[in-house]
């Protein structure tokens, strides 16, 4: 039996078009259990390699992106910190679609409807890869964590503790 044709999304194209190399990986979408952990243990791979896409607004600078390791949580006051503002709030569900283009369980932090700051963890400055949504719930991008930064303008901060 034939694999189905992994269709590539708008966060691959982009990383086509900026030449980082990257893998897509599919993964079977459990409605119930979005969670990171869940895409870990789909994917055979370690949690702290499999990071989720955050979006928070802060009351000086309005929308930022957070990168963090699947069992993590954001730290509020790092975040907010890093992102020069006074406090940092994550923005309702409701509102993901409209500000980012992505849906919950689907949210890359390539290719959103605006180029937000972006900080991915620290721990992934020493991983030689990591995972991120391709943009849809069931793909997964395999990336070089420098690559991702260089893509998205991302810095490198401890933004986040174990959850």
């Amino acid at each position: 039996m034939a694999h189905p044709k992994v269709e590539k999304t708008n966060a691959a194209r982009l990383l086509d078009r900026a030449k980082i190399a990257y893998e897509l990986v599919p993964y079977r979408v459990d409605e119930e259990h979005l969670a990171a952990t869940h895409v870990a243990e789909q994917l055979g791979e370690d949690i702290a390699t499999v990071f989720k896409t955050l979006v928070l607004k802060g009351d000086r600078t309005g929308y930022f992106v957070c990168v963090v390791p699947g069992d993590h949580e954001v730290d509020l006051k790092a975040a907010a910190k890093i992102s020069a503002n006074k406090k940092a709030d994550l923005i309702p569900m409701k509102e993901l679609l409209p500000v980012t283009g992505y849906i919950r369980g689907g949210c890359s932090p390539i290719g959103m409807k605006k180029a937000f700051p972006t900080y991915i963890h620290a721990t992934a400055a020493g991983l030689p890869f990591i995972y991120v949504s391709a943009g849809v719930r069931g793909l997964q991008l395999k990336v070089a964590p420098s690559d991702l930064a260089a893509c998205v303008r991302a810095t490198f901060a401890e933004i986040s503790r174990k959850g």
